[in-house]
């Protein structure tokens, strides 16, 4: 099974530490990046299944970086937001920028947790129904029965 890749965008090197920790023991794979510049070429090379970013950045704010994440990338990246910044300027903007879920920091680590999966989810798309009588893998042939 393939582990999903997460890249961490944040300046604050404890936090990234912390959320890489984090998301390890509960089965992600994790890359970080530490400004808006890196984080896109960390995208680029990494081609990560979710970003956590951070929108008080060095070099480009996070909008920035979620406008260049859907500008190089064939496949829409979910990107969760993760933030110091006051959320009554911020939240709304993030969201409407096509972020999957919106934290204040230090976040809930089982609420994050939580988006995480169902942006993962998300981008996978829904699971196929599975139904033993579908015509792609059987069928009753009703003129094969008795009376």
């Amino acid at each position: 099974m393939t582990r999903n890749k997460i890249l961490i965008v944040d300046d604050d090197e404890d936090m990234r530490r912390g959320l890489g920790i984090r998301l390890k023991a509960n089965g992600y794979s994790v890359v970080f990046a530490h400004d808006a510049i890196s984080a896109t070429s960390m995208a680029r090379k990494e081609e990560p299944d979710l970003v956590i970013l951070d929108i008080g950045l060095p070099g480009g704010d996070g909008f920035i970086v979620m406008e260049r994440l859907a500008s190089i990338t064939q496949t829409s990246i979910p990107v969760i937001v993760l933030t110091g910044r006051d959320p009554l300027t911020i939240r709304e903007r993030a969201l409407s920028a096509g972020a999957k879920a919106f934290f204040l920091k230090p976040p809930d680590n089982d609420e994050l947790l939580a988006a995480i999966r169902n942006a993962l989810a998300e981008r996978e798309g829904p699971l196929p129904i599975r139904n033993s009588h579908t015509p792609e893998k059987d069928y009753w042939d009703l003129s094969k029965e008795d009376g």
